[in-house]
């Protein structure tokens, strides 16, 4: 594709006209894992066909290996139709503020809260850029939680920090000139301090000496959910 046609979608418009059917999301996806034709991941050939009992799977001529357009992508063997992924990350790529699993769902039309959480959380994992910068500078540190009770918890939650019923979750922003620029967040064990001074490292690992003159710690007296959390 080329010129206009290699342009992605910038608006809904654009987006429903482009992604309007299950072959043209699949025909994308073929573009960008194949854009110079078929290899095959196995033996490198470049000749396959077409399956007609799996949807949008090619099988090598060479070979036989049978190669799906979503292998190794967070859409690989799911029941979810193709243009549902399409449409839920372009929500969530466009959306200044972040999207929530439930406004997914609405958006959708999905059946259950527990779909669209699924989709948020995949496509959010899946926005990582793992060659990310760390962050730097000024940083601000802080833990919250998150209801959650799996079904070995106990339905009385105990009082206090302890972490039954609970998620844990440790942020760090990175701030310049009083206005947060990216961010991080992780599922931690447990608020001791160990545990959160590792987080930190992880998120600004820099040297003691360095982050004594030019990182300075403290605490915020709130945390912003998930959504403010930048993949960049």
């Amino acid at each position: 594709m080329s010129g206009s046609e290699s342009r992605f979608p910038k608006t809904l418009i654009e987006f429903q006209d482009r992604f309007a059917t299950e072959s043209a999301c699949a025909e994308y996806l073929f573009e960008r894992r194949w854009p110079d034709g078929f290899v095959c991941p196995g033996c490198g050939e470049g000749r396959a066909w077409l399956l007609q009992t799996k949807a949008f799977t090619y099988e090598c001529a060479a070979c036989g290996r049978q190669t799906s357009v979503t292998a190794g992508t967070i859409m690989h063997a799911s029941k979810l139709p193709l243009t549902t992924w399409f449409w839920a990350a372009f929500l969530m790529a466009t959306h200044s503020n972040g999207i929530s699993a439930l406004q997914l769902q609405s958006q959708l039309g999905l059946g259950s809260y527990r779909t669209a959480w699924m989709l948020c959380a995949k496509l959010r994992r899946a926005m990582v850029n793992p060659s990310r910068e760390p962050l730097c500078g000024v940083v601000e540190a802080d833990e919250t939680i998150i209801p959650f009770r799996t079904k070995d918890d106990p339905i009385v939650v105990p009082a206090g920090r302890s972490g039954v019923g609970k998620m844990l979750i440790a942020g760090a922003v990175e701030v310049d000139g009083g206005v947060p620029r990216r961010a991080r967040l992780k599922v931690i064990e447990s608020f001791g301090k160990d545990e959160i001074h590792a987080f930190v490292l992880g998120a600004s690992p820099t040297s003691s000496t360095r982050r004594s003159r030019s990182a300075r710690w403290r605490r915020m007296s709130c945390f912003p959910g998930p959504t403010a959390c930048s993949p960049t």
